[in-house]
């Protein structure tokens, strides 16, 4: 039998997608015969999962996975590239399950989860099975556990989620404290959490605008240091006006409830990810000038 390179192993690679792992075994059992292990690929509708693979999936889901004893989570991305797909059947059953299954097995890497097994295979083998299903790239994208005292959740609709550990109060405060978190959206629990580049960056650009105003050099110092107070008290949880209340600070609830937050985490479908934008007019216009020259 003719040795599989890592030559042959690349090539395959480039020419359909798929992973390392998928290409060498496709060509260990196609005999290192390239041409005989695309084939074999096409047949089995992984290559057409993998062509798949290169459209920009930022659409997608939020799912959740709670232990029964409440004291820990999963919060799980899967993205694919509609809403419309975002809300299949298919779709949510195969999140939620790999959420729970996550979860179980105590992983938050989307390699180990990929590889998890589900059923008879594993997680990426049925996601493979989704796309050639569905006709999207469907793609897992992160997932993070929190663990507690008392963890809540919180899912708007299917693109903003949350998972809070409360220490104290019941799990009612918890779901409003989650909500609240999924609606303003704040960095950190308390201010003395917020990380020292984003403060010194915050310093600098207030810094800049403070010295526009040509005010005494003292005046300046308490100028910045009044925005910074103010972009500190608007990022932290605690500080924050509580969304069913805003006359009430979160802070002050929670020492009314005899509760703390011990952390939160919070995900956006598809938050970070560059979105194509096709302007459709510019290609028309570029198309007829192809044609005229």
């Amino acid at each position: 039998m003719a040795e599989v390179t890592a030559s042959l192993v690349k090539e395959l690679r480039e020419r359909t997608g798929l992973g390392m792992m998928e290409c060498k075994k496709a060509l260990q059992e196609a005999g290192a015969d390239i041409e005989l292990a695309i084939d074999n690929l096409r047949k089995s509708g992984q290559a057409k999962a993998a062509k798949k693979a290169g459209n920009i999936a930022a659409d997608g889901a939020i799912v959740v996975a709670l232990n029964a004893d409440g004291r820990s989570g999963l919060l799980l991305e899967v993205n694919c590239q509609t809403d419309f797909v975002a809300r299949d059947a298919g779709f949510t059953a195969f999140s939620q399950q790999v959420a729970q299954l996550a979860l179980t097995a105590g992983v938050t890497d989307i390699t180990a989860i990929s590889a998890l097994p589900m059923g008879e295979v594993s997680i990426e083998e049925a996601r493979v099975a989704l796309v050639q299903k569905i006709g999207e790239n469907i793609q897992l994208r992160r997932a993070e556990r929190i663990d507690g005292e008392l963890v809540v959740s919180y899912i708007h609709g299917l693109k903003i989620g949350v998972l809070l550990a409360l220490q104290g109060g019941d799990a009612a405060l918890g779901r409003d404290l989650a909500m609240h978190v999924a609606a303003a959206n704040p960095m950190v629990v308390a201010a003395d959490q917020v990380p020292a580049d984003v403060v010194a960056k915050e310093r600098e650009i207030y810094a800049a605008k403070a010295k526009e105003s040509g005010k005494p050099e003292a005046i300046v110092e308490k100028m910045i240091e009044g925005s910074l107070k103010k972009f500190m008290a608007e990022v932290s949880l605690v500080e924050q006006g509580f969304v069913k209340d805003p006359e009430t600070r979160v802070g002050d609830l929670l020492r009314k409830s005899g509760a703390a937050v011990q952390r939160f985490i919070r995900f956006q479908v598809g938050e970070g990810i560059e979105k194509k934008v096709v302007d459709f007019a510019s290609e028309v216009a570029a198309a007829a000038a192809a044609v005229k020259a």
